[in-house]
């Protein structure tokens, strides 16, 4: 078995011109960052239209991907938008994304985009269509949102909220152009996809994607499948998803997402699931699976609590869901996000799946008996500096308290003359754990600046960091050589 190592960054991290991380010029310029510094993966958050709080978590399909990620620069390459009309637009200030100015922007750029194009492509885009007929019910859902001043779906009239079938014809036919440009917006994004997909497969650079364990209320998913939630005669939610409280929130946190009806989804054989992780693996080479442990056993909140306190610990699917996965979906590598409150029951879940879980050194010295702490590692896990929900190393080092820190040097032997973050990268390369992954902002030792998310708060700084240069061709040789060091070339590289 190979050992390999990646790095995690989303793509709207990536430095590009137009206010955001693209799917273009950039990104392969990452690629090829990621493969002089010897790595065999590029971890990414989940690709899909940012919702509540600009997460990435809180997407309105598990098919479209996120319109702002389509590369500006190629579409004035093309032809389909001219210089002029994208230069001169304020996008924001460098080094973070502004979703406000995307929003105002970046709609209208698309628009353009599709009134050249929807001729010039004409072929493709119908190609598109039929191969991809879930386009249709979620162009549908955006043209109603902006028929209805973007108000959530279940405040829209009850025709269009309860998809009375002649409603929704009528609606087909009188938003036609709408729902065109939204599925030319989604044919414009898969394109450029496939694109970067098979320039990084040449440079021996896997794609491992998320797969966020919940929809949101507000989502084409629930608007379409309303049966297989939670939800009252009135399609309210009986219950939301969360987690309880712990050592890092005294109220644990509420996610607000409605809950799966599981029986439900097992009379149907998971089909759902399955067209789920079957469209995800059309995009990436591993997928991780967040909250995991949630397939064991989920906290369930009742609707309307301020707080995730009052919430109880229910059954899952377990094995029923995963055997339906391995069935529906073969071929496809998993990682398992079993963080969070875990007990023997996940634990045997997590085996009885085979998948990898994780192993984030930034927990590993709390407890001296802790599975983070590298000499409890095992082969069949994920090593993680820390993820996108925690602090940068260098913000971990400058904010714990002095006796985690302590522990930490202590334990792996940090010094000055290395640095304290080189060292915990040092760590989890030489980890028994057959892939390592650690954020680019920990290999560019940035602070609490650069942090991705803080759970629990909401704020214009989550989600947002963004490089504002590509990383430099000695950060890949320094990258390399440890990667060499510690056997992380994965077979490309090998080969």
């Amino acid at each position: 078995m190979n050992r390999e190592s990646g790095i995690l960054l989303h793509i709207s991290s990536l430095p590009a011109k137009y206010g955001i991380g693209t799917l273009g010029r950039e990104a392969r310029r990452f690629v090829d960052f990621l493969h002089a510094a010897g790595q065999s993966a590029w971890q990414i958050l989940p690709i899909g239209p940012t919702g509540y709080g600009d997460s990435p978590y809180q997407s309105s399909s598990i098919y479209a991907g996120n319109p702002y990620f389509v590369d500006l620069e190629a579409l004035v390459e093309e032809g389909l938008l001219l210089p002029e009309e994208v230069e001169g637009i304020d996008w924001g200030r460098p080094g973070r994304v502004d979703y406000g100015a995307l929003y105002t922007h970046r709609f209208p750029l698309l628009e353009r985009a599709y009134q050249r194009g929807k001729a010039l492509r004409q072929a493709g885009f119908a190609a598109f269509r039929r191969k991809n007929p879930w386009v249709e019910d979620y162009a549908l859902f955006m043209a109603l949102k902006q028929k209805y001043g973007m108000q959530s779906w279940s405040q829209w009239p009850e025709p269009a909220a309860r998809r009375d079938p002649a409603a929704l014809a009528g609606f087909r036919q009188a938003l036609a152009e709408e729902i065109s440009c939204c599925a030319f917006t989604q044919y414009l994004f898969y394109e450029q996809w496939d694109q970067l997909a098979a320039y990084a497969k040449a440079q021996g650079v896997k794609l491992i994607g998320d797969v966020p364990i919940y929809v949101p209320m507000d989502s084409a998913d629930v608007w379409m499948h309303p049966e297989l939630f939670q939800l009252d005669e009135a399609r309210c939610p009986t219950g939301v998803a969360g987690c309880p409280p712990d050592g890092f929130t005294a109220d644990g946190q509420l996610w607000g997402n409605p809950l799966y009806d599981w029986p439900r989804h097992e009379q149907t054989g998971f089909a759902w699931w399955i067209s789920r992780i079957r469209a995800a693996a059309r995009c990436f080479d591993v997928i991780r699976i967040d909250h995991f442990r949630g397939l064991e056993s989920y906290w369930a909140v009742p609707y309307g609590e301020e707080t995730a306190r009052n919430g109880r610990w229910v059954k899952g699917p377990g094995m029923k869901l995963i055997r339906a996965l391995r069935e529906g979906v073969p071929g496809v590598e998993f990682i398992a996000e079993d963080l969070g409150f875990l007990t023997p029951e996940v634990t045997q879940l997590l085996e009885d799946s085979g998948f990898p879980g994780m192993k984030v050194l930034e927990f590993a010295f709390y407890d001296p008996d802790s599975a983070y702490l590298p000499h409890n590692h095992t082969v069949n896990s994920v090593c993680y500096t820390g993820t996108h929900d925690n602090l940068t190393l260098a913000q971990w080092l400058a904010e714990e308290s002095a006796q985690t820190v302590g522990s930490a040097v202590r334990y792996l032997g940090l010094n000055r003359e290395e640095g304290c973050a080189r060292g915990m990268l040092r760590a989890g390369m030489s980890s028994v754990c057959r892939l390592f992954v650690a954020q680019m902002q920990d290999w560019l030792e940035l602070g609490a600046e650069a942090r991705m998310n803080a759970p629990g708060v909401m704020g214009a700084q989550n989600w947002s960091w963004r490089l504002t240069a590509m990383p430099d061709a000695a950060l890949a040789a320094e990258i390399f050589e440890m990667t060499e060091r510690y056997a992380r070339k994965g077979e490309q590289h090998h080969a």
